[in-house]
Parts: C-alpha cells; structure tokens; sequence
C-alpha cells in the first residue's frame, strides 16, 4: 500500500504540478521514457518514477506517455504530481464542522457543497484540513504519503456533499487506510443523472485515468490499455423522466470515478460543469423546458452528487459502524421539482 489517500471518485484535481523536466539532446537515441528519466533524476528511485510512468505522471511534449514511449531528441520530458514542489503550510482555521459522529479514536463528518477537502492549487486556505487542525490541534500524517494531509482517510471533491471519517491518531489512520485499500468498506452514493437509465442495476468496469484532451478531465479506457482498474455497481431508485435517481457503490476509489463512469454509460451527472452535466443532455426542444431546467440549474449549482453511507470497522472496538446523512436540501429541491414536473407532463398527455 503505498498511500494512504486513495484516489477517489470524489477529489477535485483541477491542476498537475511539475516536478522535473528534462530536455532530451539532439542525439538522443531511443530509449523508454521510465529508463530515460532514471538516468537523468538520480535523487528520485527507480520504483517510484516506474510507479509515476505507470500512473499517468509523465508528460511529453505536453501529452500524458506510456512506459514503454521511446524518447527522441528534443523531447520535453516533465514528471507532475497533484501538489506542488514545496509542502503547502498548513494554517489552523476557526471554520465550523457538520460532525456526525465522534471518539477518542475518529470522527466522521457530514461535507457541504463548495468545500475543498485539503489545500491545492488555488485553495490554500478555507479547506477542512484547515478545520480540522483548528478543532483538533495535531492529527496524524502517514509516512508512507506522497502527501501526508493530517487526518485524511479519503476525500471527496469540492463540490460532493457528504460523509467522511477523519482518523485522530496514527494507528486508527493505519487501520482505517488498510480497510479502504482492501476494499472491506461501505459507500454508496446518491447520484441523479441525465437520461432514463435502462437497467434496474448494473455494473460499470473499466480503467479510469487522466483525458489526453483534457487534463482536467479523467476518462474511461474500456480496453484497459491505461489508467487504473475501477468498479462501480448502481441501482436505480427512482425514474423522473429525463433524469434518473441512483445509487452507487464503489468497489475502487479513482479520481472522479463515478463522473466518469456514469458519463462513459451516457448518464452524465445532472448539474456536473466538468463532465457537461450543466446542458440539456436530454428531453424538449420546448422554451418551458428549457427555463424549467435551467431553473433546477440555479437551485443545484454542481454536481448532484452525495455520499449518503459510510461502513467501516471500528479499528479499537472492532465493531462495525455505518452512518447516513440526509441529501443536502439542493438535491431535495430539485428532486421534488422533477417530480412535480413528471406528474404536470403526465396530466397534461
């Protein structure tokens, strides 16, 4: 396990920052990129810039590489990371926590919308790190991190409301980290999403990384040919016409897996700006509808997207503990707003 923060559906990474980058020379013979870089950044380990070529982490000439690319002279070669070269200082700040449960050992929150999870590029202050070291005092860090934000299990990206569990001491973060690596916890989410989706149920597999198109982006490579390995199962919970509410759960925790997924399954995320959720994906041509869901736009600003459960096992008690939070009222406007809009086209054919 080589991180504590697994790389979730739900974490924001607007931004890749660079590390390194090399030049190639003009009599540069073919050699793989991993084979190339270890030659040339000797403070960097040949496990860790073969782990960085495997995730996506380097960059040619501007466009995300394989391993196995062969550098060629003149290649601009950078190697990026989600944070920035020098460890962003961590501010304590008095800013108030929605906390559904807490102990000695842990705590588990409820996150509102628009609240960045830890400090990154354009969010350095104003972020539950920030909350938390201000409610909390000192919480542990892994040393086994490539960016050790105290307390941090998982995340959830700025925009997705809902649970999270915050470990207090070093021990309850190792233990809790091993169960969301091992995959032994409960999540599921409530999503609503563009379209009249077919099945009751079903299940999304494919690899999900970085776009090449756009970096702010993950995307979906079905053949495996790149990116991680991700699950996600969903039910549906109920049909309103041109969106469905659903539930998801998830097997993996990758970067956006749910947007990407379910906008891979053309059921994008009602509301979702980055993944074209915020334009009429489906229904009327009609001006009424148009204003209509132009309204639920304005009531749902974001990605309608809630992290509903949270189950793990108590690290100290060993006693499995599940926890629910309502959805945010955002989603419950804009739910019975749909709903009223099914019955008024239902009467009115």
């Amino acid at each position: 396990m080589s991180t504590f923060i697994p790389e979730d559906d739900d974490q924001d990474e607007d931004e890749n920052f660079e590390h390194f980058k090399v030049v190639a020379d003009p009599g540069q013979a073919p050699l793989r990129v991993d084979k190339f870089l270890i030659d040339r950044i000797p403070q960097l380990s040949r496990s860790r810039i073969s782990a960085a070529s495997k995730n996506g982490n380097v960059i040619v000439n501007g466009v995300s590489v394989k391993q196995n690319y062969k550098v060629k002279p003149h290649d601009s070669v950078s190697l990026v990371f989600a944070h920035p070269k020098r460890e962003i200082e961590l501010i304590p700040q008095d800013i108030p926590l929605d906390i559904v449960y807490e102990d000695d050992y842990l705590l588990v929150i409820n996150k509102p919308a628009n609240f960045v999870v830890h400090p990154g590029h354009g969010n350095y202050s104003g972020t539950l790190v920030n909350a938390l070291l201000y409610h909390f005092g000192k919480l542990p860090k892994n040393k086994k991190s490539e960016v050790a934000y105290p307390g941090l299990v998982h995340r959830i990206d700025k925009d997705t409301t809902g649970l999270l569990v915050i470990a207090k001491q070093e021990e309850t973060l190792t233990n809790l980290a091993s169960q969301f690596f091992d995959r032994t916890t409960a999540r599921y989410y409530y999503a609503l999403v563009w379209g009249d989706v077919t099945e009751d149920e079903g299940t999304i597999v494919g690899n999900i990384g970085r776009s090449h198109h756009d970096r702010k982006q993950m995307t979906v490579y079905p053949n495996g040919e790149e990116g991680k390995h991700a699950i996600t199962h969903y039910k549906v919970l109920e049909r309103l016409g041109y969106v469905t509410l659903i539930r998801c759960k998830l097997d993996t925790g990758r970067t956006h897996q749910i947007r990407a997924h379910l906008k891979f399954i053309c059921h994008t995320l009602f509301g979702d700006e980055r993944y074209a959720g915020n334009k009429i994906l489906k229904g009327t041509t009609f001006t009424k509808y148009k204003q209509f869901v132009e309204n639920c736009f304005q009531i749902l600003p974001r990605q309608a997207l809630h992290a509903k459960t949270l189950g793990f096992t108590h690290p100290v008690t060993q006693k499995w503990m599940e926890f629910e939070c309502d959805l945010p009222q955002d989603m419950v406007d804009v739910l019975e707003k749909w709903r009223t809009y099914v019955k008024s086209k239902a009467i009115s054919d």
